[in-house]
This record gives structure tokens, C-alpha cells and sequence, in this order.
């Protein structure tokens, strides 16, 4: 199903390359004469500076390559065009790329008849390495090609004709074809009864983790994998030409800016069998807060004509890097109308307030995944971002693993951050299918009489007054204790609020308005806290978390309005809390 998909976006690519060619980038391109004379030696630019300039893309014959001597027609690396090679004792094997070299360009200048072809083969007939003068920053690495009388005949319509007959098996009638006829087989894509590739000739570049030459998407390369005496690609059979198409397709999902989302270990490619102007890529990455807000409002209201109802049907696919293959990690197919609306609950279910109490902005894919780790370059595994898109696009729960991961973060930071706080709501929630949009976990619920959110909300007064009564610390009571109070509350709370005393008795008596302000929230909280449980359950843990955040949110946007309150040239310190607007982030 995803490969014919994929063929089939393959017919809307705008910028299509012939068959068997593929956007390469070429370096240098070598000024003939239509009588084969050189002229010169043109540096092509790519946009880059220095030695990672490879060179402008042009649309050339590809070939796939291993390691035998497999010459591309008319454009390739130095070492086959040229017979310049990068290490001098591998010369040998290198006159002999060369040699393969020169056997296709006489191949394609006597079927073609081609002038521009034969100007090429003259030259190349005639061409001594020395003959003509090279830069010391030529590289034989870099790819060359050729244009005569300012024509590429790589960009010949007879050219690219017979190149893709002859590159592939059987080829066109009348035409000739360099490669064998593979066994017919049942294509998997097309269905039709057709010669089925060993090795698909195109392989999936920009995988992260994966080589840069390119993966293969169909491959066995041992026992383990192969069935029916069935190898490499033939496990899972096509043709050359869906094989080429498919995989063009996917190549150019994976450079399009809105077509795909790039999380190591993993890319993500969205596409829809028609047009449509759903980017789900740049709202996952970048979600701008006024398109959030009507994407969710529409949803809510049922409001068509804001939601745009599109029945268009919507495709996204994950991919990994599996040793030297392509690793298919999920799979969605549903239509861009259930998309969208998946979309606007996965972000009603983030919402939550900014560390000072402002409304919130909507969080990225890659933020909510990142803050489950230390390190989001080395050790996010890829089940996190992998569930986090699939809620988004396909709705469902998200797993409860994903709130151990945020849980067990929050305890190793001694800290909640946003994105953290966001993930743990998501959860919670999405553990109830008939949930509604509109929830009361957005910012502080004094109404909520649960008892891990209550410890969470505790936690955060005696931070308040422990900042109250002196200032900033280096160690205060949450980088202390919250790992135990958030997990075993009544081991430590009993300690840490007649720790708290002294800093009332301290309040009490240097800023009196602050004291009361703090000792109410405080008898508030115990007022609705009977007891303080043994241990608390996972999700129990991500209520203390939110509970904490949330009432920390509270303080601080109670700080920030006394201050705007307060009288030009009063310098009273009456406030709750005195931080200064830090942030947990």
C-alpha cells in the first residue's frame, strides 16, 4: 500500500526527471567544439562555500552502483570521465572505469547519431590526462559532463530515450537494453506480469542515521530475511519503473521543505493523493499560535467553512535507518479532513499556561519529544516522536510509556518544564476518548481535590516561601526534594513544612502582606488534603507534576500583576513571590 502511493504521487511531482535520471550534482562541465576541441574547463556553483560546494544540480543518467565497474553515460566522477584517480595506486582499476567510460558514450554516439555525442568521443578518443590544465582544487571525486556549442547532451530528448531504454531490463522495442531480462514476475505496485529488479536502481537518500549514498527500501541480504529462495529485492518484487517512481517520490517528499518532518532517528513524509493546501509539516514543526487557535476553534464549533472540510485522502509514512536499508516505522492513511481534525485535539490537549501565566503558544513536535531526554541528539528513542505524530494525525491515546518518560525526567531534573507539563496533559487526557475539547488543565484548578495534585500545588507554595523569606538559593526545596515528594509524599511533606516555619516566622515579621498571602494558599491546600498518600501511582505522579506547575505559574503571574499594580516609588516587597520572572524552561 505505501509503495503505490507513493508511485502514484510520483505523476505530481512538478519537476520530474526522465527515466533513469536522477538530480545530481555536477561540478565542472568540460566546453567542446562540435569537432570534439576543448575549450575549457567551467566551474558550475551549488550554493555553497568552499570545498562543500559540489557543484549545480542537473538533471543526469543514473545508474545503480556497487562496487563494480559500472559507467554512467556522459556525466559521472572524474575517475570514470577523465581516468584521474584520487589514489595513485588504484590507477589500474581506474583506466579501466574509464576505458567502461568511453564504451558507453560510443555505444549512445553510434545509436543516437547524435553530433554533441560524437564531438564527445572524439574528444575523449583523443584525451591524454595532462593535456589540459586542471586547478589544484580539482577533485576527482567531484561528477563532470560535457557541453558542446553550449548544448549538455545529457539534455538531449534522443539521449534520455535511449538511456532509458538501455538501463533497463528487456528495454523498448527497437531500442537497445544493456541489462538481461529479470524473471517476469507479479509487480506489487502495478500488478502487471513484468521482469522484476534484483536491486532497485534508486535508492532513499536523507534518512537520518542512514548512508549518505542512499538505502534501499527492498532488500535481504541474508538468510534471515529471504523466502522462497527469493533474494535482495525480489522479496517483495517490482518492476524498474515503479521502482524508480516510487522512490523519486519519496526523495522528493524528504527534500521538500512542507512535505516532511526531520526528527533523528526518524523522518516523517506527508502527501495527498490530490491537491490540497494542508501542511501538517509546518504545524507540527512550527505551529503559529492564530492558526492554531481557528484549526481548534472550527474543530469545537463544527464551524465547516473554517475548518475547510477537505475528503482528500492524506498519507504519512516514518523512516529509520536499518543498517544499509530503509526501516518503515508507521504508516497512516486517512483523509485530510480527519487529519485536521485529529490536529486540532492534539493541540487543544497541549494547552497550558507559560511559566509566568500567560496563555500559552502551541508546542512543536520536536519540543514535546526533546524534553523527555538530557541530550534530544543521542538519546531520544524513536517510539516517542513516532506516537506523539501518530496522535496528532491519526488520533487514539497516547501511551502511558511516554508519561514514565516525563515523570522520570521531571525526578532527574528536579523540575517541570512546559513542554513536559503539556506532555503529561496530553496523556492524562487522551486516556478518555469522549474527552472534550474544552478541559480545566489549562492553568491552576483550585477546585481540583485530587491528592497527588494537591502535594504538587503544596510543593510549590513552600518553593514561594522559601523564595519569600530568602531570596534566590542555590539549592531550595524543590532541587532537593521533589523526586521523593512526587513519588512517596507523606516520607518527606511532614519535614519540609515545619522547615517551612521559620521562614513564616521570618515573613511574619518583615512583610507581613506576603505572609498572609502565603499562609492562605497554604491552609487552602490542607484544607482539602486529609492526608498525605505513601506512594503515588504513575499518572498520580503526573498530577503532582502538573499540580506544581501550575500553581508555580499561578505565583508568578500573581507577582507580575502586584508589580504593575503598585504605586510609581513604592519599593514594598509585599508580593508572594520575588523571582523576577525566571523560567522553569
Amino acid at each position: 500500500m505505501l509503495l503505490q502511493k507513493l508511485a502514484q504521487y510520483f505523476e505530481r511531482l512538478e519537476d520530474q526527471a526522465p527515466a533513469m535520471y536522477v538530480k545530481t550534482r555536477i561540478r565542472s562541465l568540460i566546453e567542446l567544439d562540435s569537432e570534439g576541441r576543448f575549450h575549457g574547463l567551467v566551474a558550475t556553483e551549488g550554493g555553497m562555500k568552499g570545498k562543500k560546494d559540489r557543484g549545480k544540480r542537473f538533471f543526469a543518467p543514473h545508474l545503480g552502483r556497487s562496487s563494480a565497474i559500472q559507467a554512467k553515460l556522459l556525466a559521472d566522477n572524474a575517475e570514470y570521465v577523465l581516468g584521474l584517480a584520487r589514489d595513485s595506486e588504484k590507477q589500474k582499476r581506474v583506466d579501466e572505469c574509464h576505458q567502461a567510460f568511453v564504451e558507453e558514450v560510443r555505444k549512445c554516439a553510434d545509436f543516437t547519431g547524435e553530433p554533441a555525442v560524437q564531438a564527445v568521443l572524439k574528444f575523449l578518443d583523443e584525451w591524454q590526462p595532462g593535456s589540459i590544465p586542471l586547478s589544484e582544487e580539482f577533485d576527482p571525486s567531484d561528477v563532470v559532463t560535457f557541453r558542446v556549442d553550449g548544448v549538455l547532451p545529457i539534455e538531449l530528448a534522443s539521449v534520455k530515450k535511449y538511456w532509458a531504454s538501455y538501463a533497463t531490463p528487456g528495454g523498448d522495442a527497437g531500442l537497445p537494453s544493456a541489462k538481461t531480462e529479470g524473471e517476469l514476475m507479479q509487480c506489487l505496485i502495478c500488478g502487471r506480469l513484468r521482469p522484476a529488479v534484483s536491486r532497485l536502481p534508486f535508492k532513499i537518500k536523507g534518512v537520518p542515521g542512514g548512508q549518505t549514498s542512499g538505502m534501499a527500501l527492498i532488500s535481504a541480504n541474508s538468510p534471515a530475511f529471504e523466502s522462497y529462495g527469493l533474494e535482495a529485492s525480489l522479496i517483495a518484487p517490482t518492476c524498474q519503473e515503479c521502482g524508480e517512481r516510487f522512490s523519486k517520490a519519496a526523495n522528493a517528499l524528504i527534500e521538500g521543505e512542507s512535505t516532511h518532518i526531520r526528527i533523528p532517528p526518524l523522518v516523517y513524509i506527508f502527501w495527498t493523493r490530490e491537491e490540497s493546501d494542508f501542511n501538517p509539516a509546518r504545524l507540527l514543526s512550527t505551529p503559529e499560535p492564530d492558526e492554531v487557535k481557528a484549526l481548534i476553534g472550527s474543530a469545537f464549533t463544527g464551524a465547516k467553512s473554517a475548518l475547510r472540510v477537505d475528503g482528500a485522502h492524506f498519507y504519512a509514512t516514518a523512516l529509520s535507518a536499518s543498517g544499509a536499508r530503509v526501516a518503515v516505522r508507521d504508516w497512516i492513511d486517512t483523509t485530510v479532513e480527519e487529519a485536521k481534525r485529529n490536529l486540532a485535539h492534539y493541540f487543544a490537549l497541549q494547552r497550558i499556561v507559560e511559566w509566568n501565566g500567560a496563555e500559552g503558544k502551541p508546542l512543536g513536535l520536536y519540543a514535546l519529544a526533546a524534553s523527555t531526554v538530557r541530550d534530544a541528539n543521542t538519546e531520544l528513542p524513536a517510539h516517542v516522536p513516532q506516537s506523539l505524530l501518530r496522535m496528532a494525525l491519526r488520533g487514539g491515546q497516547l501511551p502511558l510509556g511516554l508519561l514514565f518518560q516525563a515523570v522520570k525526567r521531571n525526578r532527574a531534573e528536579q523540575a517541570v518544564t512546559r513542554p513536559r507539563a503539556a506532555l503529561v496533559k496530553m496523556v492524562l487526557l487522551s486516556q478518555e476518548p469522549k474527552l472534550s475539547l474544552e478541559d480545566t488543565m489549562t492553568q491552576l484548578d483550585p477546585g481540583n481535590r485530587d491528592a497527588a495534585y494537591l502535594c504538587g500545588r503544596l510543593m510549590g507554595i513552600l518553593e514561594s516561601v522559601q523564595r519569600a523569606a530568602l531570596g534566590d538559593v542555590g539549592a531550595n526545596v524543590t532541587s532537593r526534594f521533589f523526586g521523593t515528594a512526587s513519588s512517596a509524599p507523606a516520607s518527606v511533606f511532614g519535614n519540609l513544612l515545619r522547615g517551612a516555619q521559620p521562614h513564616l516566622q521570618k515573613l511574619k515579621k518583615e512583610r507581613r502582606a506576603t505572609y498572609e498571602a502565603l499562609e492562605r494558599r497554604l491552609e487552602e491546600v490542607m484544607a482539602s488534603l486529609p492526608g498525605f498518600p505513601r506512594v503515588l501511582t504513575l499518572e498520580e505522579q503526573g498530577l503532582f507534576s502538573l499540580g506544581y506547575f501550575r500553581q508555580r505559574a499561578a505565583d508568578r503571574a500573581a507577582a507580575i500583576a502586584h508589580k504593575k499594580s503598585k504605586e510609581p516609588g513604592d519599593q514594598g516587597q509585599d508580593n508572594a513571590d520575588q523571582q523576577g520572572g525566571k523560567s522553569d524552561e
